[in-house]
């Protein structure tokens, strides 16, 4: 875990999941993070946010990448 972000900010265990439900689990797991499900290989902004997790996925919408806050 990032000591940047407080709360739970990393997601190891959701790779090869579902997407969607990755994305619910994160936010219930941290309700300060806001789990955007998005597909891999798309441009996305470069800021760094504690209140954010990119959820990556394929196009079958499973998790490719550990989400984590930031």
């Amino acid at each position: 875990m990032s000591s940047e972000c407080p709360e739970k900010n990393s997601w190891p265990e959701l790779v090869r999941t579902n997407g969607d439900y990755a994305a619910s689990l994160i936010e219930r797991e941290n309700s300060k993070v806001d789990a955007i499900v998005i597909l891999e290989g798309t441009p996305v902004t470069k800021d760094f946010r504690c209140d954010r997790v990119w959820v990556w996925v394929d196009r079958n919408r499973i998790v490719v990448k550990v989400p984590t806050a930031g």
